[in-house]
């Protein structure tokens, strides 16, 4: 089964613009709003497109995107990703579920850096001769892409909120950040943030966020030749005596003695 990837970019408006395709998209549509807002009719139905929306259209779906002057902001802005595609097993993949023509899935690192890669895989191979590698990013994209419509779908509002800060904490854990970004991130108040982690994953966001950097600590200690001091400032850690301190509480040996012991 193959898979065709047609068109891909990033567009970005600040003048009114509109497009169509009344008697129906030829390919696939995939698009994904990062900032500012639109409006889109597809499918018999307006939908006022914000920031973190998906949406995925098949082969003859009618389709009309206009960018005007947002009465919020009080001017005219519109970003997103987008892509055009193809081939037999995108077809495949498209029946296995039913899909929303717009989910609200927020963003997500992971997601971003595989719509830029196909981006500039593209634009590197703009003749098709290195159809493999694009054919399998853009499966992982697809199935990326069904993970965060299930996730958000089949949760409730409290669960997915709970779920963003995970998803934030995880993308950011072994970067310095404070709780007020993850907060920020969700929607949320810092104080709602704190309670409505601990509630559903029964730790503090910080506990969370170490056990991260604890695990990325050990696999740089068993398969990288890096100090002790570059893996703890590059897992997060704010100085070595903090990683030895809670590396030792975790594991109840020294880094150093651990990684002997480990070699």
């Amino acid at each position: 089964m193959e898979t065709n990837l047609l068109f891909c970019g990033y567009s970005y408006h600040t003048q009114p613009y509109s497009t169509g395709y009344k008697s129906g998209l030829n390919n696939f549509l995939f698009r994904l709003q990062m900032e500012g807002s639109c409006i889109v009719t597809c499918r018999g139905t307006e939908y006022h497109v914000q920031a973190g929306d998906l949406l995925l259209l098949n082969p003859g779906a009618e389709y009309f995107l206009q960018v005007e002057l947002s009465s919020e902001e009080g001017r005219i802005s519109s970003g997103d990703y987008y892509l055009f595609c193809e081939g037999t097993w995108v077809d495949t993949w498209w029946g296995r579920m039913d899909r929303p023509a717009v989910t609200s899935i927020g963003s997500d690192v992971q997601l971003l850096g595989l719509w830029r890669n196909l981006i500039l895989e593209k634009s590197r191979d703009p003749h098709g001769e290195n159809l493999e590698l694009m054919g399998y990013l853009l499966r992982s994209l697809c199935l990326y892409l069904d993970r965060a419509i299930t996730e958000t779908t089949q949760t409730n509002r409290t669960s997915f909120t709970a779920l963003r800060l995970k998803r934030f904490i995880e993308e950011h854990a072994t970067t310095t950040f404070k709780l007020e970004q993850a907060a920020q991130h969700a929607g949320i108040s810092l104080s709602r943030a704190v309670q409505l982690f601990k509630s559903y994953y029964g730790k503090t966001m910080i506990q969370y966020a170490i056990e991260i950097r604890l695990n990325a600590a050990l696999e740089r200690m068993k398969y990288s030749t890096m100090t002790l001091d570059q893996i703890a400032e590059t897992c997060g850690f704010a100085s070595y005596s903090y990683f030895h301190r809670v590396f030792r509480a975790k594991y109840g040996v020294s880094p150093t003695n651990y990684r002997a012991n480990n070699p």
